[in-house]
This record gives C-alpha cells, structure tokens and sequence, in this order.
C-alpha cells in the first residue's frame, strides 16, 4: 500500500454559479502545488466544501484531481455522509476513478453510539483496498471519535492513519502512545504542525497548504530533519495562515487567498458568504508577511 507522508493540501472546489467545476483552474491548481513539492493532494476536504456539493459534482473534483496529479503525488479523496450505504459507494467509486487512498468522514444529524460510529468507518475500509485515513473534527461533527473507538479501527488493516482537527495536542500525543504504529497520525490547521510532528505526527493535511505550499513543505522538511530550532522560526510566521484561517469561514478565506494569487476559483457555495473587503485584506496581509 501507499505510504502517506508530508504535506496533503485540502483542495478548494472552484464552482460557477451553475454549479459546474472549474476544471482547469483545479488542474492549474493542482500542478503547481505539485511543482512546490507538496507529498500528496487531498479532495473533498472540508475546505472542498463537500457538505455543499452534490454527488456529480464531487466526482467531477476528485477525477479533475486524479487527471492532474497523474501518479506524480497520491491523491486522497473525501467521502461524506449521513448514510453508511452511500459513504460506501463513494469510496468504492473513488477507488474506480483512481484515488490512492480515502478520507473517511462522518456526517450526523441524529447523535449515534460509539458502535455505530465504528460500524461506519468499518464499512468504508471494508470496502476499499487503499489505505483510509479517519477524520475527526469535533468543532463541527455531530459525533466524534472516542479513544477507544480510535484504538479499535486502528486494529483494521486498511486503517491507516487519522486526521484530527480537535484542537487538543494532548488527544493527538494519547493516540499516537495508545495506537503505536498501527495509526500514524496528521495534524489539521486546528494544530500547530511542528509541534505535532515534534510528539510523533507523519504530517498535515489542511487548508492553508493551499495558499503556502512552498512554506508548508519547508517547514515538514526542516521538521523531519529535525532542526527544531529554524523549523519553529518559520512555525510562528506561518501560524498567522492557520490563525485567519480559524477566523474566517474556511473555503472562503482560501478561495480569497488563491484569487490573490492569481488562480480564479471563484466564491464558496451558496449560503456561504465571499469574504468581506475588509477580510479579504486581512488574507492579503497575511499573505503578504509569510512571502
């Protein structure tokens, strides 16, 4: 199988406002985090905006993905829903179209049972025979994963890795000693990567790779080699990225970051809001002190 290390993007999803994919800007998109070195791509994250995408329209992502990153990086795609049934065919169709590996999430409107959560997860690795990585994000699930719920996907074999947007370091440190190998684990833009890296992390996969990927690589290499010391000089200067990205709506603030930098991907999905002119700047400043 797959290894998955270093920096996964979380793609933007460039719609018009009928709804068709913006193919070629994702491609350019695509291409150039490749050039900067990024280790893999990932669609349909939450900053791809996939709770407001329908089906066709995720699939038409995830191949536009797969077609531009052509074998160069692996592409992890997202698979969302209430449904296990349909979580499951998502997966199944990804693997299909080409994807490397998937990014298990769950969707809840009724709160579930930890053996319900486990049962979902389960199917779609079930399912699959590329590597899945487990996304918890407790700010915005309705149900999240408990530490024995991790401890026993991590026993699937197929199961490989976790994403957790928890905000809590301490979580990631009693995953990765309660786990071991069996899950190796990625920081979200909810972390601070260095310092996930630091207690055992493989690497992250966010959003704001999108808009820094050169930094972002930088700063995993300077990790892996361990020189902490310049490694947390460019952890402070980036952690401005993760800070507008934390107070803005997420796709907003990334699609407003790559339009500044030339690429037109065009305004979240509706009822999401663009952002502001005043916000707007304020990616811009950002932007602006991390170059």
């Amino acid at each position: 199988m797959t290894e998955f290390r270093g920096v996964f993007p979380y793609l933007v999803s460039p719609v018009e406002a009928d709804g068709r994919l913006r193919g070629e800007v994702l491609g350019r998109l695509c291409d150039d985090l490749i050039k900067a070195g990024v280790h893999g791509l990932t669609p349909l994250g939450s900053t791809g905006e996939f709770a407001y995408l329908g089906a066709a329209q995720r699939a038409a992502v995830v191949q536009a993905t797969i077609e531009a990153a052509a074998g160069r990086v692996p592409v992890v795609a997202g698979v969302a829903s209430t449904s296990t049934a349909d979580a499951v065919a998502q997966a199944v169709a990804y693997q299909k179209q080409g994807a490397d590996g998937i990014l298990a999430i769950l969707e809840a409107y009724f709160p579930l049972k930890d053996a319900q959560i486990e049962s979902y997860f389960r199917a779609i690795a079930d399912a699959v025979d590329i590597p899945v990585v487990i996304y918890t994000n407790p700010q915005f699930q309705r149900s999240d994963l408990t530490l024995d719920v991790i401890a026993r996907l991590a026993e699937h074999p197929r199961i490989r890795y976790i994403k957790d947007a928890s905000t809590n370091t301490g979580r990631l440190l009693s995953i990765i000693n309660r786990c071991g190998d069996s899950l190796q684990v990625f920081a979200a833009s909810a972390h601070i990567p260095a310092a996930v890296m630091l207690i055992g992390g493989v690497g992250w996969m966010a959003g704001p790779a999108c808009i820094a990927p050169r930094q972002s690589v930088q700063l995993y290499e300077l990790c892996k080699a361990q020189r902490w010391d310049e490694a947390l000089t460019l952890q402070r200067r980036l952690w401005r990225v993760n800070e507008a990205f934390a107070k803005f709506n997420l796709a907003a603030c990334i699609k407003a970051g790559l339009a500044l930098q030339g690429y037109a991907v065009g305004d979240p999905v509706p009822p999401q809001a663009a952002l502001t002119a005043v916000e707007r700047k304020a990616v811009e400043q950002v932007l602006s002190e991390i170059a």
